[in-house]
């Protein structure tokens, strides 16, 4: 084996040395060097993000264990920049935290769940996808418990790595039915051994439980509304925004790499699984109270619409679930980030609490607004685009039924993002949220997401460059 063709991994090589850099930071820097970690991770990552931001030809390490292809560069700069969003979201909560928490240990596993992330994307053999996956999940059950003085974070965290567990067990145990089908766990040379019997039929729905309960789609949805609740609020959005948009990823190459001659049998059971997905997400959405609660259940939902683009198997879908998951990622960064501010500043996080802020936050309001009218879909914003795209493709694989279901779904959406809207706009308030000045990368976060939403859709071209690596698989 060539050992130097390992550094050919800029990416993976570029995260482990800043992890490293910033561990050894934390460990040795006195209380005063403290002050300037945040600004130096954030400018180290901005760094990394840019050095690896350009697509590279397609290549292969370890005999194709592990395997690039220039769409992956998209998608991991989509992550990195939807970390880069949460890093300066969490800046105000980090240094107003108690003195439990260290600032430095936020880093350390964010960006090592975000390594997890990038080798999970990048494998060629299903050893190599386990450790990725483990490598995000573990970490992340960390930081959603990382309120280590409030015991709902401390809960959320247990049934976070309680569920994880198990639905890595079964799909670990999906996985070995596949090897002793096939003798392979390599992704090239299983394409050609899987022919569809009963029993690899069988593994691939214990391996896809792993990516499920991810990406939090029905059934295996039942932890995300008590962890979303829990953690941070911040975790909460990374969590519902970069864990999801990576394995989503992940599901869509594996089950075209490995699983192409079960086509129709996979997309039977994606059908199912996005009707409920959009439906549960949508019905119960429209009872919650609590804002953290109320955007899991949306999230569950958009993951639904984001599986439109898995099920189609085809270039439009690979191009249009990518796009869909930066418009998706922006949106739902402006919208967590307006809650984190004012439970920040209030420790208010109900729909009712936001009564009158139009008249007290006219800003926090209208990045709210333009949020929420993003994710429902409602012209010029940019989660209109997205979804039209991401419709597009399935109607385009003939799926022209679970498309008029995903739009009756998409009317549901919009009366309960608008009841939102309703409250910050409409409802007056004798006891409404004071006005709250955030600091500069709070603002700087949201300037970004709002330009984002306001402009992505308007520029076709974005969408057209994904397209024209769409499939490289």
């Amino acid at each position: 084996m060539n050992y130097a063709s390992f550094l050919q991994l800029h990416d993976e090589l570029s995260l482990l040395a800043l992890i490293v850099i910033l561990l050894i930071y934390d460990t040795f820097a006195n209380e005063a060097k403290m002050r300037y970690f945040q600004p130096i991770a954030i400018l180290l990552f901005s760094i990394h993000t840019l050095l690896n931001c350009v697509p590279r030809t397609s290549f292969e390490v370890a005999g194709g264990m592990y395997q690039y292809v220039p769409m992956l560069t998209y998608v991991k700069t989509i992550l990195n920049v939807g970390t880069l969003i949460v890093f300066l979201q969490a800046h105000h909560w980090l240094n107003g935290a108690s003195s439990i928490i260290r600032r430095g240990e936020f880093y350390f596993l964010t960006l090592s769940t975000l390594l997890g992330m990038y080798f999970m994307m990048s494998a060629g053999h299903f050893l190599l996808f386990f450790i990725g996956i483990e490598t995000a999940s573990i970490p992340m059950a960390t930081l959603v418990a990382f309120n280590k003085s409030n015991h709902k974070s401390a809960e959320a965290g247990a049934k976070y790595i309680l569920s994880a567990v198990f639905a890595s067990g079964i799909s670990l145990f999906g996985m070995s039915l596949i090897y002793g089908a096939t003798g392979t766990l390599y992704f090239n040379d299983l394409a050609t051994a899987l022919t569809g019997g009963p029993l690899q039929l069988l593994a691939m729905v214990f391996f896809a439980v792993g990516l499920l309960f991810k990406i939090s789609l029905v059934p295996f949805h039942l932890w995300t509304p008590d962890v979303y609740e829990g953690a941070p609020t911040n975790i909460t959005s990374y969590l519902s925004v970069i864990s999801k948009g990576s394995a989503v990823f992940v599901l869509f190459t594996i089950l075209i790499k490995v699983f192409g001659s079960m086509v129709h049998e996979w997309q039977a059971v994606l059908y199912g699984i996005i009707v409920l997905s959009i439906t549960v997400g949508n019905i119960f959405a429209i009872r919650q109270q609590n804002l953290k609660r109320f955007l899991a259940f949306s999230s569950i939902s958009q993951a639904g619409y984001i599986l439109l683009g898995v099920i189609s198997g085809s270039a439009m879908g690979m191009s249009s679930l990518v796009y869909y998951v930066l418009v998706y990622g922006f949106s739902n960064l402006a919208a967590f980030g307006v809650i984190a501010i004012i439970e920040n500043h209030s420790q208010k996080l109900n729909i009712k609490d936001y009564n009158g802020l139009y008249r007290t936050n006219p800003k926090l309001s209208v990045v709210m607004m333009f949020a929420l009218f993003s994710l429902a879909g409602i012209p010029p914003f940019a989660g209109f685009f997205s979804k039209f795209f991401i419709f597009s493709a399935a109607i385009q694989q003939g799926f022209y039924v679970l498309v008029f279901i995903a739009l009756v779904n998409t009317i549901i959406s919009l009366y309960y993002y608008l009841l939102v809207v309703k409250a910050m706009f409409l409802t007056n308030s004798d006891d409404a949220i004071a006005p709250i000045r955030s600091d500069l990368a709070l603002k700087v976060s949201l300037v970004i997401c709002t330009a984002a939403i306001l402009v992505i859709g308007l520029f076709s071209s974005i969408y057209n460059q994904i397209n024209v690596f769409g499939f490289g698989m």
